[in-house]
């Protein structure tokens, strides 16, 4: 599930991803994979010519996310989002959440997850991650592209 999600975050924002994880358990692994992720997305964000800020909203069949992400240079992860019941293809999703939260850590952003409507748990995660990987290709881009 975490590999699949990190496709969706990949092939969405456009950038290119290989990740190899010697961590330990599922939640180790995510949170190592987050943090490290987020020190390179914190490098692209902050370059002189970065735009650091953007947003977008996603779809997901009758999901709809909106994420707005600013190079802060403070973790703040803010979101209306519980998905601390569900589980999806074996990953309990408040995983995400984890990732999420050590992505912040990791990047030094300030990342706010509004979920405006869904349902099924796996189109709300798409939505999520399809807005995060959007905004984030944005914010990294030069100012004014």
């Amino acid at each position: 599930m975490l590999d699949d999600l990190l496709t969706l975050l990949a092939g969405t924002a456009g950038f290119d991803l290989e990740v190899v994880s010697r961590a330990k358990g599922d939640e180790a692994e995510v949170r190592a994979i987050g943090i490290a992720l987020g020190e390179i997305l914190g490098d692209a964000l902050t370059r002189p010519r970065a735009a650091g800020i953007a947003d977008a909203a996603a779809p997901a069949d009758e999901a709809l996310a909106h994420v707005t992400v600013e190079a802060s240079g403070q973790a703040r992860l803010v979101t209306n989002v519980d998905l601390t019941a569900a589980h999806v293809g074996g990953l309990r999703s408040d995983l995400l959440a984890e990732f999420l939260e050590a992505l912040v850590e990791g990047a030094g952003l300030t990342l706010h997850v509004r979920l405006l409507h869904g349902v099924e748990t796996q189109h709300v995660l798409d939505a999520i991650v399809k807005a995060l990987a959007l905004a984030l290709a944005r914010a990294c881009a030069p100012r004014g592209s």
